[in-house]
C-alpha cells in the first residue's frame, strides 16, 4: 500500500471546469493524478459538458493505461494518467466546440508519444470561439519547428472544411516524436516583412471570399505591398455541411515570427448575417492589433511555447511575449503547481517609436523532461 500512499500524496485536486484541457495535458506530462470536483455543480444542467466529455475520450485514446473515473452526475473527474502512446488514430469531436480546441492539447502532447502521432479528426475547422486549424497550421508548426520539432512528418492537411452549427470538416495532424527538446533564445521579433492568409468560403457564393480579400487589403496595402490572400472555395463534400464564410491572416517577421488573426462569419440561423466586406476589414484591424500586441509568439501560442521551454534541457531559455493572456497566466501557475517551475518575468517598455505595446520576457531553465517512451531505433 505505501506506493498507493505515495501516489495519493501527489493528486492534485482542483475545482470547477475552467482550463479543464491545460489541467489534462499537464497532469498527462508530469504523469501526476487529478482530480476535479464541482464541475458546473450551481447550474440547471450539471457536470461535463459534451465537447469537454469527447476531450477527454481524446486523451483516453491517445494514451495508453489511463484510469478515468466521473461519477453519476458529471460533476467530479478523477484522472490517472497513463503513458502517451500515438500511433495512428480517428477522432469525432463535439461540433459545439472547433476542431482547434482539441488540436491545441494535442500540438503540446504529440512530441512525447511512443509512436509518431497520425491522427484524422473530425467536426468544425473553423468557428468564432477556437483557435481555426489554419491559423494553427500557420502559427503552431513553425514553432514546434523552433524547439527541434521537424521534418517530413510534421503537418496539418485540412481535407474538409465544416462550418458550425454541423461541423463535417476533416483534417489529418501527424507529428514526429522527438527524445528532448532544444532550448531557445527568441527575443528579437524583427519586423514584419510579409502577410499572407487565406479567405474561404463553402456553401457560399465563392465571390464571398474575393469580397473579403478586397476589403482586407484595402486597409493592409497601406503598410506594406507584399500581401497575398489565397481564395480558398470548397465545393461538394468537403464544404461540410453548413454554410459560412471566414478570414485567417498572418504576418511574418524578417526573423521568422508569424503572428496571426482570423474571423468567421455567424453560423447559421445565429445572429445577424454579416457583409464580407466588413468581416475582411475588421479581420485586417484584428490582424493590425495583434501586431501591435507584437513579441515573438502571437497570443493564440502563447501557453504552447511555455510549456515547451518548461519541458526543454536543463538550460536557459528565453522567449519575448507580447502582453500575457488571462489563460496563458492561469497556465503559468498551473506550470507551477505540476513541475514546479517558475519563470522570470521582466516587462520591457520599447524606448523606440512605433513598436507596439508592453512586453513581456519569460525565461526559465527547462526541467530536462525527457521522453522515456520512444522506442529506440
Amino acid at each position: 500500500m505505501a506506493g498507493g500512499a505515495a501516489g495519493e500524496a501527489q493528486c492534485l485536486s482542483y475545482t470547477g471546469c475552467n482550463f479543464l484541457r491545460q489541467r489534462l495535458v499537464l497532469a498527462t506530462l508530469s504523469g501526476r493524478p487529478l482530480k476535479i470536483r464541482k464541475i458546473r455543480a450551481k447550474e440547471e444542467d450539471p457536470g461535463l459538458r459534451d465537447f469537454e466529455a469527447s476531450f477527454i475520450r481524446l486523451i483516453d485514446k491517445v494514451t495508453n493505461g489511463s484510469r478515468i473515473e466521473i461519477n453519476q452526475t458529471g460533476t467530479t473527474l478523477y484522472y490517472q494518467p497513463g503513458l502517451l502512446y500515438g500511433g495512428s488514430l480517428e477522432h469525432d469531436c463535439s461540433p459545439s466546440r472547433g476542431i482547434g480546441y482539441y488540436l491545441e492539447s494535442l500540438l503540446c502532447l504529440a512530441p512525447f508519444m511512443k509512436h509518431p502521432l497520425k491522427i484524422v479528426l473530425r467536426g468544425v475547422t473553423n468557428d468564432q470561439v477556437d483557435p481555426s486549424v489554419d491559423v494553427l497550421k500557420a502559427t503552431a508548426l513553425p514553432l514546434l519547428k523552433k524547439f527541434g520539432i521537424d521534418g517530413e512528418s510534421l503537418e496539418i492537411k485540412i481535407n474538409r472544411r465544416g462550418m458550425p452549427p454541423k461541423g463535417g470538416g476533416e483534417i489529418l495532424f501527424a507529428c514526429p516524436v522527438r527524445k528532448v527538446l532544444q532550448p531557445v533564445q527568441f527575443t528579437d521579433p524583427g519586423k514584419i516583412k510579409r502577410i499572407r492568409g487565406t479567405a474561404y468560403s463553402v456553401r457560399v457564393s465563392p465571390q464571398m471570399a474575393n469580397r473579403m480579400v478586397e476589403s482586407a487589403r484595402g486597409i493592409l496595402n497601406k503598410f506594406l505591398p507584399d500581401i497575398y490572400i489565397y481564395t480558398d472555395h470548397m465545393k461538394g463534400v468537403s464544404s461540410g455541411k453548413s454554410p459560412g464564410f471566414g478570414m485567417c491572416l498572418t504576418a511574418e517577421t524578417i526573423n521568422g515570427t508569424i503572428l496571426s488573426a482570423e474571423l468567421a462569419s455567424n453560423p447559421q440561423g445565429q445572429g445577424a448575417a454579416v457583409l464580407p466586406e466588413e468581416l475582411g476589414q475588421n479581420c485586417a484591424k484584428l490582424l493590425l492589433e495583434e501586431i501591435y500586441r507584437g513579441g515573438c509568439v502571437d497570443s493564440t501560442n502563447q501557453s504552447l511555447a511555455l510549456l515547451l521551454m518548461t519541458l526543454g534541457q536543463r538550460d536557459v531559455s528565453k522567449v519575448l511575449l507580447g502582453p500575457l493572456s488571462p489563460y496563458t497566466i492561469e497556465f503559468l501557475r498551473h506550470l507551477r503547481s505540476f513541475f514546479q517551475i517558475m519563470f522570470k518575468i521582466e516587462t520591457k517598455t520599447t524606448e523606440e517609436e512605433h513598436t507596439g505595446g508592453e512586453k513581456v520576457l519569460m525565461t526559465c531553465v527547462g526541467i530536462g523532461f525527457c521522453n522515456l517512451s520512444k522506442t529506440m531505433r
